[in-house]
Order: C-alpha cells, then sequence, then structure tokens
C-alpha cells in the first residue's frame, strides 16, 4: 500500500476544515464559531465546529424520547445537537426542556414548546452560552442507519450481517447453513 502524495509531499490531513456544505446557514455558523474557537478556551466550541463539518451521515438525527433521557436530572442545562431532533410519537408526556439543534421536524418543535421548553438555533445558544457552560452535547445513533446492518459478510460463522434478501420466505436464503435440517446451522 502506498502513501497518499499530493503536490507538496504527504497528506497528513485526514479530516474536513471546512464543510463542504454549501447550505448558507451552516457557512455562517461555521464562521461564528470558528471565531468562538480562537477566541475562547473552551473545548465545546472546538467540538461544535468539527461537527458542523460532518457530512449529514456522520450528523445522525436525535428523537425527542433519548433527548429527554439524556437530559434527566439536568434541570437548567441546555441539550445541543448538531443535527435534526425528530419527534417520537412513542412517547406521551414531553418534559421541559431547552434544545438546541441544526433543525427540528415540525412536531418536534411543536410538542417541545407545547411542553414549556424552547427550540434554539446555535447562534442564539452561543450569545446565551458562549463557553458551552450547562450544555449537555449530545448526538444521535450514527451505526443504527439500516444500511450499515449489511456492512459485513452475511452467512459466515459468527457473524450478524443482515443479508440483501427478495423476500423473507422459506424459498429465499433459508436452505444450508440457516436450519439443521439442511445440513448444518450456523
Amino acid at each position: 500500500m502506498g502513501i497518499d502524495l499530493e503536490a507538496g509531499g504527504r497528506n497528513k490531513e485526514k479530516h474536513r476544515s471546512a464543510p463542504k456544505s454549501e447550505n448558507v446557514y451552516i457557512r455562517l455558523l461555521v464562521k461564528l464559531y470558528r471565531f468562538l474557537e480562537r477566541r475562547t478556551d473552551s473545548k465545546f466550541n472546538g467540538i461544535v465546529l468539527k461537527r458542523l463539518y460532518m457530512s449529514k451521515i456522520n450528523r445522525p438525527p436525535l428523537s425527542l424520547s433519548k433527548c429527554a433521557k439524556f437530559m434527566k436530572g439536568k434541570k437548567g442545562e441546555i441539550a445541543a445537537i448538531v443535527g435534526t431532533v425528530t419527534d417520537d410519537a412513542r412517547m406521551f408526556e414531553v418534559p421541559a426542556m431547552k434544545v438546541c439543534a441544526l433543525r427540528f421536524t415540525d412536531n418536534a418543535r411543536a410538542r417541545i414548546i407545547k411542553a414549556g421548553g424552547e427550540c434554539m438555533t446555535f447562534d442564539q445558544l452561543a450569545l446565551q452560552a458562549p463557553t458551552g457552560d450547562k450544555v449537555v452535547l449530545l448526538r444521535g445513533p450514527k451505526m443504527q442507519r439500516e444500511a450499515v446492518k449489511h456492512f459485513g459478510a452475511p452467512g459466515v460463522p459468527h457473524s450478524s450481517a443482515k443479508p440483501y434478501v427478495r423476500h423473507k420466505g422459506r424459498k429465499f436464503e433459508k436452505a444450508r447453513g440457516k436450519r439443521a435440517s439442511r445440513g448444518y446451522k450456523v
């Protein structure tokens, strides 16, 4: 395996230093948090900036129920999610909480406000908590995408990778290796 040579020698930087997104609002937030990272000693601003650079896959959504679970017993603190906050219909009562995120789904926003909470943007958060004091930084489950479940080799011993199958019926990849009555079962 060779080394990654680019003009000017070896390229050792393997993470983003700017967002690829052309979204104007994300670009403005990057400007703001670049300034805050440079001018404050807090690690919080650096982490938010790094997450603003990330691709959409690396900014997974977080549901209201998970947000409420992580904020339990943290009264007076603000939940910050660099991503989307989505509604969870399985949750009946939403506690009053301050949430800051890039996006809220309509139902999630309505339910947070109805419960007496507050939905904030990152520029509002920068004014309220420029160093990230009393802010809980959260992120969604990255490895819960459907595509991730198919990573790896299905049908190999000790692998739990999900195969791409047309149907889940008896005739579709349910014979040798899948049933003891058909040779062996892994």
